[in-house]
């Protein structure tokens, strides 16, 4: 006996839930995902190299409060304070790339 499935993709349900994308629902979505990605990846690599928020601060010349608006997405980074975040609080290498 076979049960039939309800679930769905994930693009099938933005599409459902937010309309096509270039619809101003659609794009309001994704441009907050965007967000809260790089918020996310500041995060991730911070806890990677075994830093606190106060740390990570020190190091780019910023407060704690704002490392963690960013990795909350709280306040939007501007892309300066992303790259000396990166390069110089997390010895990284930021790399954007565009899609058209």
């Amino acid at each position: 006996m076979s049960k039939k499935s309800n679930s769905i993709g994930l693009n099938e349900f933005k599409e459902r839930h937010f309309g096509k994308c270039g619809t101003s629902q659609r794009d309001e979505l994704e441009s907050g995902y965007q967000d809260f990605k790089i918020g996310a990846l500041i995060h991730e690599a911070r806890l990677e190299k075994g830093l606190t928020q106060e740390e990570l601060a020190l190091k780019v010349g910023t407060t704690k409060s704002y490392i963690s608006k960013i990795e909350n997405n709280i306040k939007e980074v501007r892309l300066s304070t992303l790259k000396k975040i990166v390069e110089l609080g997390l010895d990284g290498q930021l790399s954007l790339s565009i899609e058209l």
